[in-house]
């Protein structure tokens, strides 16, 4: 599946919301900063000396109970993923958020007015490219509680949650998004819940501080005593407290049946925001919670990681390529047998993707070696350059007038060997712009899913007499 670059984004001025904290309790102001590219989403403490900043990164989680909590050398951010799956549903990159407690308000107990803050703050389209994460296998992470998260891959980002309580009041829910925009109507406004049994433990710790029946739906999934309605009216500051018919405390009115269902889809976009890489692919979720969207989370980081280390670029060699080998001879002067690139797959003013088939009719491998064999180093570098030429070239309106003469080739390494029948993959990105005929570009080739080699390659564009 081929990437469909887009641009990261930021939001155009900051804006500031206020309110408490739901367990600290604490008046908390949040600000949305815009934020260079690169930058992700990053928390500010600014009630702190220095204003210390927590990046979202998953391996920040310190505690999921009652929301995810990060921590970095002691700075604490609680309960981040309402905010998160805000930036994520309105497809935000990069943003500062700023508070001066440690955790954001809890508003209505959705995403809702994060969503409004930021779409009054605008957003706009920066220079750099979106990182993209494009699945092409399933990834998975179950637990021994009958949960699941399953990543398999899909044309866009899609989360389906399938939540069970076990309990009459709250059965078994879906919900699901086909597509992220989707996120602001029909996700943003779900509000938190809990079960009384649990607000009763809340109350008892002195959890909920900033609580009231305004910020989390409350389902009674118990015979509910007098003097569980007397503590309630002293938490709630309320004169008088009842269950209505469809067992919901007070009189909170549901925004969508299967509220719980989607403000668990709203939590999952929250925490798996924490893997720090925009995704293309469909999240089916069972029986999700903040603890296993972590870990969910911290799996899929890592795999992220791994695949940027070796950086293989995801290409259809079925579909028919950008260039042929007749189309790279009417812009290359190389000629069998020192033609070592045969198609190119994609090719933007900053990086091309191009292929080569390597058979044992190959002319170097009569001495290379008889009875072992091994494609060249020298020539895989020189199969780099060939697909570096293309991008080079693509700079000067008359390609076929012009030569590139390599300069010189830094941090040269040979990872894997390439023998006959391998499909040699290359990535040559532009390190800087083109300036005076000068072209520098990091080059990649690799073999069956694995770098096999590297170099940053230095060209001169010449105009041949």
């Amino acid at each position: 599946m081929a990437n469909k670059v887009s641009k990261q984004r930021t939001i155009r001025e900051e804006i500031s919301l206020e309110g408490v904290g739901l367990h600290t309790g604490k008046e908390v102001t949040l600000t949305f900063k815009p934020a260079p590219v690169n930058t992700g989403y990053v928390f500010r403490r600014t009630d702190l000396e220095g204003s210390p900043e927590v990046e979202a990164d998953v391996n920040y989680v310190v505690n999921t109970q009652r929301g995810t909590n990060l921590d970095k050398k002691g700075v604490t951010i609680q309960t981040s993923e309402h905010v998160l799956a805000a930036c994520v549903g309105l497809e935000i990159d990069n943003l500062y958020i700023e508070l001066n407690a440690p955790e954001p308000p809890i508003m209505d107990g959705s995403s809702k007015f994060f969503v409004e803050a930021l779409e009054k703050a605008g957003t706009e389209e920066q220079e750099e490219d979106r990182d993209e994460f494009v699945v092409t296998d399933i990834i998975c992470y179950r637990d021994d509680n009958g949960s699941e998260i399953i990543l398999m891959p899909a044309d866009e980002y899609q989360v389906t949650t399938m939540v069970d309580f076990g309990t009459k009041v709250l059965g078994t829910q879906n919900a699901s998004i086909e597509h992220i925009s989707e996120f602001k109507t029909e996700i943003a406004d779900s509000r938190t819940f809990s079960f009384l049994h649990e607000i009763e433990t809340l109350l008892e710790h002195g959890l909920i501080k900033g609580g009231d029946l305004n910020n989390a739906i409350v389902y009674v999934d118990k015979e509910i005593s007098e003097n569980t309605l007397e503590k309630l009216r002293v938490a709630f500051d309320r004169d008088d407290i009842s269950v209505k018919p469809n067992g919901i405390l007070d009189n909170l009115t549901l925004h969508h049946p299967n509220e719980a269902a989607r403000h668990k889809l709203l939590d999952v976009i929250g925490d798996v925001a924490l893997a720090g890489t925009r995704i293309r692919g469909k999240i089916i979720a069972t029986k999700p919670g903040h603890f296993i969207n972590t870990e969910f989370a911290k799996k899929l980081a890592k795999v992220i990681k791994a695949e940027k280390r070796n950086n293989v670029p995801k290409i259809d060699l079925s579909q028919p390529p950008l260039m042929d080998v007749n189309d790279i001879m009417n812009t290359l002067p190389h000629r069998s047998p020192f033609l070592l690139v045969d198609k190119i797959y994609e090719l933007t003013d900053s990086h091309v993707i191009g292929m080569k088939n390597v058979t044992m009719n190959e002319p170097f491998f009569v001495g290379h070696f008889p009875g072992k064999p091994v494609m060249p180093g020298v020539l895989q570098v020189e199969a780099m350059a060939q697909t570096g030429g293309i991008l080079a070239l693509k700079s000067v309106p008359d390609p076929e007038n012009y030569l590139t003469f390599f300069m010189k080739i830094d941090n040269v390494k040979f990872k894997r060997q390439v023998v006959p029948g391998d499909t040699l993959i290359f990535k040559l990105e532009l390190l800087a712009p083109i300036r005076r005929g000068i072209c520098q570009m990091q080059g990649y080739a690799y073999v069956n899913g694995q770098l096999a080699t590297e170099a940053i390659l230095m060209a001169q564009i010449v105009k041949s007499k």
